[in-house]
């Protein structure tokens, strides 16, 4: 059956309180399986074939211990509340760091097990396996169930919506060609395809070394062009724990919490709030 997909380029619908333009803070919290390290680290010259890269695995580390609770008290200190994209095997190595995004009122959303475990090398059996295994292992560790899901590099299969739908997510963001949110019908089953954007994203710091307060930059600048238009606009601001989980980083990133925080203009959501508000709104 192919899924019926509903038009929200020119939707006939705002944000809460007539607002044109939201906002969600997104926090990559991420993990390799045992004995697979990140592909990039702050190291440029690369190691031999087959070397393992104990640098990477400990550079990565980082976020989990360390750089997701200094991103959470940025948050806290102006009432945000993020959309925390979790590695399933987290839920493994560190429930309590789970269970604590849970406590403070983020959003926990499955990222797939793994960095390396990615959807669309997967077959649907391996998927639909993979989903059940993240789902469980989330909900268990948050201590409430996961609605959302984004697959590493964004990169799933034409049949991972379905396949979502049918586990009971609502939302998913493996998406990059459409601006808005939409709703995708599977049959009986409803999922809301969220688009992620990447204008204001930390990755370009740790790629090309560009210093962090570019993303502050980069942030006013998405904004001004929002607000001289007329169009409903969804903006992401994406970091990763452990890269802008470090003081310098984590200093910027809360400097473009505050500023959304304090714009009357905008509704700051997490992913699960958007979705919810469009099946609410945008007719199926």
């Amino acid at each position: 059956m192919i899924a019926k997909q509903v038009d929200c380029r020119w939707p006939q619908w705002t944000w809460p309180a007539g607002k044109r333009i939201a906002v969600v803070f997104n926090v990559c919290l991420e993990a390799w399986s045992d004995g697979k390290a990140p592909g990039i680290s702050p190291m440029g010259n690369p190691l031999p074939p087959g070397a393992l890269d104990t640098m990477a695995i400990s550079w990565a580390a980082y976020g989990v211990e360390v750089g997701i609770h200094r991103l959470m008290d940025g948050l806290a200190r102006h009432g945000a509340k993020a959309s925390v994209m979790v590695n399933a095997i987290i839920a493994e190595r560190s429930p309590q760091t789970v269970r604590a995004v849970a406590d403070r009122g983020h959003e926990v959303l499955s990222h797939s097990y793994a960095m390396d475990v990615i959807p669309g090398l997967l077959s649907d059996d391996e998927e639909r396996r993979n989903i059940a295994r993240c789902t469980k292992l989330l909900a268990e560790a948050a201590g409430k169930p996961v609605c959302g899901w984004l697959s590493p590099r964004g990169t799933s299969k034409p049949s991972t919506a379905k396949l979502l739908a049918e586990a009971g997510y609502r939302w998913y963001g493996d998406v990059f060609d459409f601006d808005l949110p939409r709703v995708i019908n599977h049959g009986n089953s409803r999922i809301v395809a969220i688009p992620l954007s990447y204008d204001v994203n930390d990755m370009p710091s740790m790629k090309y070394g560009h210093p962090p307060h570019m993303m502050l930059e980069s942030y006013n600048e998405v904004i001004e062009i929002a607000r001289a238009g007329s169009e409903l606009r969804l903006l992401d601001v994406t970091t990763h724990a452990h890269i802008f989980g470090h003081h310098r980083g984590a200093y910027f990133y809360e400097k473009i919490i505050e500023q959304a925080m304090a714009s009357a203009d905008i509704w700051v959501a997490t992913r699960a709030e958007i979705a919810d508000h469009v099946l609410s709104v945008a007719k199926a």
